[in-house]
């Protein structure tokens, strides 16, 4: 068959899926996916209203079914789905009743092999089933952790003579290679509904598919672990701190000027009240793009000021946090060294060496750990333990494409409450 594009709209709310859709069918988009999220937030109303706004359009209901396989499919059938989505890891009995209902419905089904844990087999068996497509699918929070779904889809395409379609943060550089290993159908969410530009986005996507060139993004990608250094580099702190829900944050260190920008690893120190021997001998140890971060028990007197940023920066060392007191602030920042403080003031202490290097340290009210990841910039300072690095630097540029899309919509003439649909979601009930 002719490769495919499908639109994953993966939303929660129906508006803002009909305007992604209506910029994606106008684009290149073949087929729309009436995403999990919709389906639970609209109910089937959003496949309704889909439907009516695209009459010639193929639409997947994401049903995920599991059990109740006939009444599942009869009710997304009924509301004007093409395809509804049954996943492999549902019983034989479920996945046969929904292939039944399919024929009696008008329905084709596909099995998303979703968490399948042999997917060749199971794929082989659902084709034996009656099954239409097959999906093979790398989720959102595996690919956060730096999985993409390719190999498996290579394995599953080859095993199989039904159309595989592919989804897991596929973009306008991965989209030739789903094809090439043996996707019929290439299922994009995010890399269409996040942009700043949607339409632009599915027309680049379908380019890349119809002349098989990989066509380069800055975003709507992710990382694994020799990658982190760079996605913090696009990131904001409050992206990052978003990420961790909300958490993260070194309380109290303030930025010692506006436009500073810093990320990297941490090499912890502890030491005295004014002792400076040890955050000194630290920058001998650092390596290029380190970050000193130093407990220095959040009092004076100071334990680093303007020799001390020459020597980082003879070492590369890519700043510096300190839970105490800094000095020689203004020469500091003619120098543009990026350095983040809990005190600044003029008295030094002396270097006793008291103290260690390269151990757990609490900054901030908060616990690092020697290799634990560092991004600060204007806002202050977030850490990013090292044991979880890969997963939420990833969810960090996930929250960065989600407002970079809000902001264009809001600029369109909207509003955040607007946009968020504020009012709606507001915790209702009780809070006991």
């Amino acid at each position: 068959m002719k490769p495919i594009l499908q639109l994953a709209l993966d939303f929660v709310d129906l508006r803002r899926a009909v305007k992604s859709a209506q910029a994606g069918v106008a684009n290149g988009v073949d087929w729309l996916e009436v995403g999990t999220p919709l389906i639970k937030s609209e109910g089937l109303q959003a496949v309704r209203e889909l439907r009516s706004l695209f009459p010639h359009v193929t639409l997947v209901a994401d049903m995920k079914i599991m059990d109740a396989g006939r009444i599942e499919v009869e009710t997304a059938a009924k509301a004007g789905a093409n395809i509804v989505d049954v996943l492999g890891a549902a019983s034989d009995a479920t996945i046969r009743e929904c292939i039944q209902a399919g024929k009696n419905y008008g329905a084709n089904i596909v099995v998303d092999l979703i968490a399948v844990k042999d997917p060749v087999s199971r794929a082989k068996q659902v084709e034996d089933f009656g099954a239409d497509y097959i999906t093979v699918h790398c989720s959102i929070d595996e690919q956060m952790e730096g999985k993409d779904p390719f190999e498996t889809l290579r394995r599953v395409a080859g095993a199989v003579s039904l159309p595989v379609g592919v989804a897991g943060g596929i973009n306008s550089e991965t989209a030739p290679r789903a094809l090439e290993a043996g996707a019929s159908i290439v299922i994009v969410g995010g890399a269409i509904t996040k942009a700043v530009d949607p339409a632009e986005a599915a027309h680049n996507i379908k380019k890349a598919m119809e002349e098989r060139i990989a066509i380069p993004t800055r975003l709507f990608k992710r990382g694994s672990g020799a990658d982190i250094r760079d996605i913090l580099k696009r990131v904001s702190a409050a992206n990052l701190s978003d990420a961790l829900h909300r958490g993260g944050v070194l309380e109290g260190i303030r930025p010692l000027f506006q436009g500073i920008r810093m990320a990297g690893r941490a090499v912890t120190v502890r030491t005295y009240p004014g002792d400076w021997a040890k955050p000194v001998e630290a920058i001998d140890m650092a390596e290029k793009g380190d970050v000193i971060v130093v407990d220095a028990g959040g009092v004076g007197p100071a334990i680093w000021g303007e020799l001390a940023t020459h020597s980082a920066l003879q070492r590369g060392v890519a700043g510096v946090v300190i839970d105490g007191a800094i000095r020689d602030t203004y020469d500091i920042a003619q120098m543009k060294f990026p350095a983040f403080t809990r005190l600044i003031m003029p008295n030094a202490g002396e270097p006793k060496g008291f103290g260690e290097i390269g151990v757990p340290v609490t900054v901030g009210s908060r616990r690092v750990e020697n290799g634990d990841w560092i991004l600060g910039d204007d806002d202050g300072v977030v850490v990013l333990p090292r044991s979880m690095a890969t997963e939420y630097a990833n969810r960090s540029t996930d929250v960065l494409e989600r407002e970079n899309r809000i902001r264009e919509e809001i600029k369109e003439g909207s509003t955040l409450s607007k946009v968020t649909e504020l009012l709606r979601w507001e915790k209702k009930g009780s809070n006991l």
